[in-house]
């Protein structure tokens, strides 16, 4: 099994964002065989869960990756308690609403867990 842990506290940049998946990028390609629609599945749910916990979580976040032989699980944890929603997506304002769909959609399961101490943790297992 091979893991990733990063721990980033920043503004809610892009370039933050950005870090995020070039790690997740740096992992895959450690990993071996991975058809290249995995790979972007994988990095594209880190992209809107960061996104997610920067946007609502307190501006800091730790992703956890954990590769096992036919999956991946993708976790970021955040300083919220609030769970993500679903709400229907902005077609004219640009104020989002599509990422958690997404997520939810690409994903064979999706699970928010509270932690007693504060904050959450969104994971989302995908198909390797």
């Amino acid at each position: 099994m091979d893991t990733l842990s990063v721990d980033a506290t920043r503004d809610r940049s892009a370039a933050c964002i950005a870090d995020a998946r070039e790690s997740v990028r740096s992992f895959i390609e450690g990993l071996g065989p991975i058809s290249d629609d995995a790979a972007d599945t994988v990095v594209l749910v880190v992209s809107e869960l960061v996104t997610n916990a920067l946007r609502h979580g307190g501006g800091a976040y730790t992703l956890d990756l954990i590769a096992r032989p036919d999956s991946i699980e993708v976790a970021v944890h955040d300083h919220s308690p609030q769970a993500p929603r679903m709400r229907t997506p902005d077609l004219h304002g640009g104020t989002g609403g599509f990422g958690w769909h997404m997520v939810n959609h690409l994903a064979r399961t999706t699970t928010v867990t509270r932690h007693l101490s504060g904050g959450k943790t969104v994971s989302a297992l995908l198909d390797r």
